[in-house]
């Protein structure tokens, strides 16, 4: 028994209260002793707490050991109250019992009969206590979910995208007022129903089925757009997953909804601007470009030195807005999934060797030695032509415009593993080492002091990455400044091996 426990004895005898005190203290217990009812009852009101037993004597002279112990329930039902009698009889015992005593000894007892009565309570408070304590903690946790649930609601009821809570069978536990907003319906036609029972979009109750019955592990959640409302105006992203225990199991889903309907407003707005960015800007631009050019080849007359710099340079800038125009064009092109519009099996060896017969006039403008090779048979890739044009002039041009005269830039194709292997390397200035991880960024450009007469948008390297990522392809690039650049592009072979082009 612990040391800590606490017998208190109420007797008005001397004898008895020093004998119980002897005989419990040498069992390590500690031992609080009072001469009368009151005097014990004062002590049990100032330390209820630290009372574990106590032993009353029934018959005393003023306040008799029934009161006390009516008084004693009154304070603490739980304590366990042995009554000693001096009468053992039925009747006295019993009755003490019917007030709430524990157990009862007559006197006279001995030291052993004492001490198994004791031990006996004690060990029943010790019960008593782990039992109150289990139950507060039962209480404290069952209010801290109460809370957390509470909290939960709260946020969820807040939150501005949709949630759809489904347990294993395929009812709706759990959502919240956005939910029942976006799918234009009543929370209450939601929650506790079933998926067949809610109306839902036929699309978004099978994804959530497909969830509810996955055993595949590797599933952890899908994406899809929803189109809803007489016309389809409202459209809804719908993100779900399913909900697994520690072994792996479904036990529910979780849906969150998004609208996107003003993404969708926002996307026709860019598409009509860039309409009219085509219509109304490219084509005059190119009209001063072509009349800039007919004037620098002194078809509308002679030109003055100083003239012809200064309509170079104009020509240059005009240039540089086409090119401009012609970026945006193809990022909007790109974020609309409209770049990579048609894949067919594709020697890219012919692409290559295209592009750079067109880009060799201008690496003979700067004396730059512009080569290509390749293998006779080179696997074919499925591929968009014009993207696949794009990324290679984009490349070939970067390292024609980065190499200084006298220089070098080549193409080497080849294949490794299930991939066709191209890579294009000069012998440029070069990026420095920090400049490298955001070299695929939009609108970032290397600014150093060789770079600042190159005329360009920023966007050439952001749309090759975006192409190559949409041929489920990869691109690396590796510099060192002053030490020339090498870009290498990856892109998975066609789905039958065996056709090769020479």
């Amino acid at each position: 028994m612990p040391n800590q426990a606490s017998i208190l004895v109420i007797d008005d005898e001397q004898i008895m209260r020093d004998g119980c005190s002897r005989i419990l203290s040498r069992d390590g217990w500690s031992v609080l002793t009072a001469e009368n009812g009151k005097k014990g009852l004062e002590e049990i009101q100032a330390q209820p707490e630290s009372i574990d037993v106590i032993l009353l004597d029934l018959m005393m002279p003023g306040m008799s050991g029934m009161e006390a112990l009516d008084h004693i329930r009154t304070i603490d039902p739980n304590l366990l109250v042995i009554v000693i009698t001096g009468y053992a009889t039925v009747e006295s015992a019993v009755e003490a019992m019917k007030k709430g005593a524990y157990d009862f000894i007559p006197k006279p007892f001995t030291p052993d009969q004492l001490r198994i009565v004791v031990r006996r309570a004690l060990e029943r408070r010790t019960l008593q206590k782990e039992a109150e304590f289990l139950r507060k903690e039962r209480e404290r946790s069952l209010r801290d979910i109460a809370t957390e649930k509470s909290k939960i609601k709260t946020i969820i009821n807040c939150m501005g995208d949709g949630v759809l809570v489904c347990d294993g069978d395929g009812c709706i536990v759990l959502t919240n007022p956005a939910a029942s907003r976006m799918l234009m319906t009543s929370e209450t036609s939601l929650l506790g129903n079933f998926l067949p029972q809610c109306n839902l979009n036929s699309e978004l109750s099978k994804t959530i089925e497909e969830s509810l019955k996955t055993k595949d592990m590797s599933y952890t959640s899908v994406s899809q757009e929803l189109s809803l409302g007489e016309s389809g105006e409202i459209f809804l992203r719908a993100h779900t997953a399913p909900v697994r225990n520690d072994i792996g199991e479904t036990m529910g889903s979780v849906t969150v909804l998004q609208d996107i309907s003003h993404l969708k407003e926002l996307d026709k707005m860019k598409s009509e601007f860039i309409a009219m960015v085509t219509h109304e800007l490219r084509a005059p631009i190119a009209a001063v470009e072509q009349q800039l050019t007919v004037i620098l080849n002194k078809m509308a007359g002679e030109v003055t030195e100083k003239q012809e710099r200064l309509l170079s340079r104009a020509k240059e800038r005009t240039r540089g807005l086409l090119d401009l125009i012609k970026d945006l064009l193809d990022v909007s092109k790109i974020e609309a999934g409209k770049m990579v519009q048609y894949k067919e099996p594709l020697a890219l060896q012919e692409v290559i060797q295209r592009v750079v017969d067109l880009m060799r006039v201008e690496a003979d403008n700067k004396k730059i030695d512009l080569q290509f090779s390749s293998p006779p048979k080179v696997p074919l890739i499925n591929a968009d032509r014009n993207s696949m044009e794009g990324i290679f002039t984009n490349l070939i041009s970067n390292a024609i415009k980065y190499t200084p005269e006298g220089g070098k830039a080549w193409v080497n194709l080849g294949e490794e593993g299930g991939f066709v292997k191209a890579i294009v390397s000069d012998t440029g200035i070069g990026i420095k080492k920090e400049d490298l991880p955001r070299i695929f960024d939009k609108f970032y450009r290397v600014k150093t002091i060789e770079t600042r007469q190159i005329v360009g948008t920023g966007l050439g390297l952001s749309i090759v990455k975006s192409i190559v990522d949409a041929h489920l392809g990869s691109i690396t690039v590796e510099s060192e400044e002053g030490g020339g650049t090498t870009f290498t592009v990856f892109f998975p072979k066609e789905s039958n091996p065996t056709i090769c082009r020479e």
